[in-house]
């Protein structure tokens, strides 16, 4: 039995549709899949230390094989692994080098309002987790752990060129680990439930990637 530590992305929750599309592309009979609610303290007052702090303890009650990061739980995931989470990464549609885009196109006042998909409506959340965010340096160096990011070339969300570039940088480096992949998707969303399968391989690959 392996086990897979997934991080949702932001205004999603544990039930959401990727995460069920991929408990079922991988059997229960093998794979484990625990998934934290990464909305800490609450979405309203949405913190990122909160975040990563929430899934460093869900990986010390179940250690995981592979963590899964989507979108922003791809930089909970990398955050974590600075921390010592010692174990692969798969990074979905990561939103690495999005910085001050946080802010950008960010309605004014506070709080503001966004739609949360895991709760099917809007919620208010306060300003200053986007300015938080805005500040965030954790993609600066590749991971330690071995890595392979999954990016969608029509994200509507997070620019591939952004998250191209910092791979470029990652791998000029030197320091990605053996058997790190990046993979393009040519008609991927930001989503990307529509290659769910895509995934899975990946999460199988990272375990066996030696």
């Amino acid at each position: 039995m392996r086990t897979v530590l997934y991080l949702h992305g932001f205004a999603s929750s544990p039930s959401g549709r990727k995460i069920a599309l991929l408990r079922e592309a991988l059997p229960a009979s093998e794979f484990r899949l625990v998934a934290p609610d990464l909305n800490k303290p609450s979405f309203q007052k949405l913190d990122f230390d909160a975040i990563v702090h929430a899934a460093l303890a869900a990986a010390k009650g179940s250690p995981p094989d592979v963590v899964v990061g989507s979108s922003l739980g791809a930089l909970v995931a990398i955050a974590a692994s600075q921390s010592g989470l010692d174990a692969p990464l798969v990074l979905i549609a990561p939103a690495l080098g999005f910085g001050p885009r946080w802010l950008e196109k960010l309605a004014p006042g506070d709080p503001v309002r966004f739609f949360h998909h895991g709760q099917g409506r809007e919620l208010e959340i306060h300003r200053r987790f986007f300015e938080q965010m805005a500040q965030l340096k954790i993609d600066r160096e590749a991971p330690a752990q071995r890595v392979a990011v999954l990016m969608g070339a029509n994200d509507e969300s997070v620019p591939f060129d952004g998250v191209s570039e910092v791979w470029q940088r990652w791998e000029a480096s030197g320091q990605l680990a053996k058997g790190s992949s990046f993979t393009a998707i040519p008609k991927g969303d930001h989503g990307l439930v529509d290659h769910v399968g895509l995934i899975a391989d990946a999460i199988r690959s990272s375990m066996t990637t030696g």
